[in-house]
């Protein structure tokens, strides 16, 4: 009997949690192109008309660079060093704080020469990097325009790219892969139709069709957010905070996990 009990509760326990629960905490009216992040201060980042901004409760500065076409991507990771990619022109803008140009990275004319399709922030003066021509993932120290480490090459198609100091996560139309900070693949999980994600604390929130889905750092089980009904055009994640944008309002909700 007791043995019985027992197995009952780790079924249980196992299969108890099918889905995330995600509750509303509040909504407000925001027209911009890109909304990028919303940090532990309330400060946000976001893209219009090709121009990064950064607003916080007092003032909003911006940073733009209209010689090298539209922004690609942008990464406020770290702060301190904001990444901003410009990827028809090959190029990386570092920024600081103030959004004052502190390194500008001009892949075309440096030896040897790479192309490259994804970005994300690395440790120090580093960044991930996607080899496009080579189909590798690269740690990249742009001070001394040097590899540090680099992963086999990589066969299917990336579709998005998160990093933090220790770990990339490369979405790729086949999986989703996990590498540790010396390029070593550590994790591969089937990418079951997923197109985007973010990551917070090495959680990871993955897009697929207009559904959300969460997979929590250590495991490789994806469960489903359960949200309403509402069109997710962007969306990211401060700790255990989803954001969802649909073009006319920014909606805030709170991640249940446990």
């Amino acid at each position: 009997m007791k043995i019985t009990c027992f197995i009952l509760f780790i079924s249980f326990s196992i299969f108890s949690q099918e889905s995330i629960e995600a509750n509303f905490i509040s909504s407000i009216k925001l027209k911009v192109e890109t909304p990028v992040a919303i940090d532990g201060f309330n400060t946000m980042y976001y893209i219009s008309n090709n121009v990064f901004y950064k607003k916080d409760a007092t003032k909003t500065i911006s940073y733009n660079n209209l010689q090298l076409g539209n922004i690609s991507s942008a990464n406020t990771f770290n702060t301190l060093k904001i990444n901003l990619f410009y990827k028809d022109f090959n190029s990386v803008i570092i920024l600081d704080n103030r959004l004052a140009e502190i390194f500008k990275i001009d892949f075309s004319s440096m030896q040897p020469y790479r192309n490259v399709s994804h970005i994300s922030t690395g440790n120090d003066n580093t960044l991930w990097l996607f080899n496009q021509d080579k189909q590798q993932l690269e740690v990249y120290d742009y001070k001394y325009n040097s590899t540090k480490f680099k992963t086999l090459p990589i066969k299917s198609n990336v579709l998005d790219i998160k990093s933090n100091y220790n770990y990339c996560w490369l979405l790729t139309v086949d999986n989703l892969l996990i590498y540790n900070y010396f390029g070593t693949l550590i994790s591969k999980i089937a990418n079951d139709g997923f197109t985007k994600m973010d990551e917070s604390d090495e959680n990871i929130i993955l897009k697929k069709d207009n559904a959300l889905f969460y997979l929590k750092k250590g495991t490789t089980q994806i469960l489903p957010i359960k949200i309403p009904n509402l069109l997710i055009n962007q969306f990211f994640v401060t700790n255990e905070t989803l954001y969802i944008y649909n073009d006319e309002t920014l909606q805030k909700f709170q991640l249940k996990t446990n």
